[in-house]
């Protein structure tokens, strides 16, 4: 199966740049993963679409505020990315003007309460960063970092939690799980008044996410890792839903991924974590999830694939057409999906 199988045309403008006021709000077009009949309400009405005894996955990783804007010694503005953290105040980064910091740079960010040495230089342009710096990190980056927003997103974002999902908890994000971000509190506490499970595992979204798929054939792709984590309440949640006969519900291709790729054969999850590189297409066989709440993705992505092993890529295609001509919200900031 080659890449360009998952191709569509995308007008420009349909890429939303900036999040609706209120969250739930947002389009919400239904798949019928087994006919590919289609339907097109808003997110607010997704509970008419879930049952007693079925049960949402959430993830509910938090993004890292790792867009840090400083200026060298002599005034010069550089940007610098966390991507990994590295331990003893070290992190791996991306950095701008990469010609500028080299090894012994230095870097001052705000008003001097973030300083950073540049230490090394690292494969794919990338650097090994030393961080100084009085108080908690993460207070730090919470005051003086930007949201690292997918790079189709051209408009600054005014508010940093917009780009969070209402019920994000373990900091470690490079991205959000955008598939949430529809969800208000109130939704959410309508779905469980009607007797639907809800449960959380962690999966720290790296930016490989945006990586395109540059093989001919999806099959010679590589696959970026993440780091993920599957508690015990979870695991039994999801195994007592699967036992009486309720549907698993993912919210979002990384909560998919996480019970994935830790699920045994006959489908029943543990307590766990680890990284995973899973790289789900056509022809998979799901061993847990039932049901999928995802936004509208890239063309030619993994995650396009994704969804297409689940639903079919005809009827992903086709669905995805209905889209783009009802003028459907696209990406991150965009509309959504149900596919059951």
């Amino acid at each position: 199966m080659k890449t360009s199988d998952f191709d569509f045309y995308l007008p420009e403008e349909l890429i939303a740049q900036t999040p609706l006021e209120r969250r739930d709000a947002s389009r919400l077009l239904t798949l019928d993963k087994h006919t590919g009949q289609t339907g097109h309400y808003h997110f607010y009405d997704l509970p008419n679409f879930l049952h007693p005894g079925d049960c949402l996955v959430l993830n509910d990783s938090r993004v890292l505020p790792a867009r840090l804007i400083g200026h060298r010694p002599t005034g010069g503005v550089c940007e610098v990315l966390l991507l990994t953290d590295k331990g003893d105040n070290q992190w791996e980064c991306l950095v701008r003007p990469g010609r500028k910091l080299r090894p012994g740079a230095q870097v001052i960010f705000g008003q001097g309460q973030l300083t950073a040495t540049i230490q090394e230089e690292l494969a794919d342009g990338k650097r090994l960063v030393c961080f100084n710096y009085q108080g908690i990190f993460l207070e730090i980056l919470e005051t003086l970092g930007k949201m690292p927003l997918p790079p189709y997103i051209k408009a600054e974002l005014k508010d940093n939690e917009r780009y969070q999902t209402v019920y994000s908890k373990v900091m470690g994000s490079a991205a959000a799980p955008t598939a949430g971000l529809h969800f208000t509190p109130e939704l959410l506490s309508q779905i469980k008044e009607m007797g639907v499970k809800i449960c959380y595992v962690t999966l720290h979204v790296g930016l490989g996410t945006f990586r395109p798929v540059k093989a001919e054939e999806i099959q010679d792709h590589e696959m970026h890792s993440e780091f993920c984590m599957i508690s015990r309440e979870t695991a039994e949640t999801i195994n007592h839903c699967k036992a009486e006969g309720g549907r698993i519900i993912c919210v979002g291709t990384t909560s998919c991924r996480t019970i994935e790729s830790f699920a045994a054969e006959d489908g029943t999850l543990s307590e766990c974590s680890g990284w995973t590189n899973i790289f789900i297409y056509p022809g998979y066989r799901f061993k847990v999830l039932d049901a999928l709440i995802t936004n509208f993705h890239l063309p030619q992505s993994t995650l396009i694939m994704l969804v297409s092993a689940l639903a079919g890529r005809e009827h992903v295609l086709s669905a995805y057409q209905e889209a783009v001509r009802d003028r459907y919200r696209f990406f991150s900031f965009g509309d959504a999906m149900f596919i059951s």
